[in-house]
């Protein structure tokens, strides 16, 4: 299965769990298919990154695309400020992060003691940062202004997902090219997800309806049947695709419910 097979997969799963974001009414088990969403575009990025012959190109392109869909959450929640569901998705802010601390990692390993300088200073970035998204959330009136500066500054907590499902990608990263390393950690960070969400009440109740996102270990057969290739790219279909049916799905479930 090549990387466009699995984009399109992840697009389609990605789209039925923000149906029933959005659309109230809408069947719960879309949700949990659309936890399978997420962990393969990160899949599908990193392997993208890996073989991009232009790192900081690649980086940029997810930095505007992070800013624009930023944006469009603060007009679309400025328009609905009671909305059914408000919008506060921004993955490409996830994605970069994601790359960046890959690159860093990456780094070390060629020239260490300046990869371990760099690491410093992202680290003190991201604590200035983040208190620059709290302040930011706490002083403007508009809803998940916090979140859109932590697109602006590319901030760890302050991203859909937060720090944790940057480390995932990371890891991903870091395991990609061994099947056996790959099961091995990907499965750990979901058992461990599972027994966090086991500890709020470890019934199905609770771990069917309320607590699934570790449903997401189903992503993992998906991951092992990629096969190396890049397939037809289709590269600007998640971009567009991504910003595009949320803000239409948005205003449907805002208009008609």
């Amino acid at each position: 299965m090549n990387s466009t097979t699995l984009k399109i997969i992840a697009l389609l799963l990605m789209l039925l769990d923000h149906v029933a974001q959005f659309i109230p009414g809408t069947p719960l088990w879309f949700h949990w298919l659309g936890r399978i969403s997420a962990p393969l575009f990160m899949f599908c990025m990193v392997w993208g990154f890996h073989y991009t012959h232009d790192r900081k190109k690649y980086l940029l392109r997810m930095y505007g695309f992070g800013i624009f869909m930023g944006l469009l959450n603060i007009i679309c929640n400025a328009i609905y400020p009671n909305a059914v569901a408000p919008i506060n998705n921004n993955i490409f802010v996830t994605l970069l992060l994601i790359g960046i601390i890959s690159w860093l990692i990456d780094y070390v390993k060629t020239d260490k003691k300046k990869g371990i300088r760099l690491i410093a200073v992202f680290a003190v970035y991201q604590l200035i940062t983040s208190v620059f998204c709290i302040l930011a959330g706490q002083i403007s009136p508009l809803y998940g202004m916090e979140m859109f500066a932590g697109a602006i500054t590319a901030n760890l907590i302050f991203n859909e997902g937060s720090f944790i499902f940057v480390f995932l990608g990371v890891l991903l990263y870091l395991n990609k090219e061994n099947k056996n390393a790959l099961i091995l950690s990907y499965g750990l960070f979901c058992l461990v997800y599972f027994g966090l969400e086991s500890s709020v009440g470890f019934n199905l109740n609770n771990l069917l309806y309320q607590n699934y996102q570790w449903m997401m270990i189903a992503a993992l057969p998906l991951m092992l049947l990629y096969n190396g290739k890049k397939g037809r790219g289709l590269k600007y279909l998640f971009y567009i695709f991504y910003p595009l049916h949320i803000v239409l799905l948005f205003f449907i479930g805002n208009l008609c419910f």
